[in-house]
């Protein structure tokens, strides 16, 4: 995927089209742990993606924290 992905191997990004805005999802395949965000489209795809990975990074860091 891209550069900004630090602790990831592979991520999967799906990006929808609501109204004037973008969801954007990232998956970790191995955890199957799902996030989501809300951006602007004038934002682009990379710094949208770079945002989602970013909190999926800190959802999965979170979840190691607690076990």
């Amino acid at each position: 995927m891209i550069g900004a992905m630090a602790r990831h191997r592979e991520a999967l990004i799906e990006f929808h089209r609501v109204g004037a805005y973008v969801k954007v999802s990232a998956v970790d395949p191995e955890t199957l742990t799902e996030v989501c965000i809300v951006g602007d489209p004038a934002a682009g795809e990379e710094a949208l993606t770079r945002t989602a990975v970013r909190k999926l990074d800190y959802v999965l860091e979170r979840s190691r924290e607690k076990r």
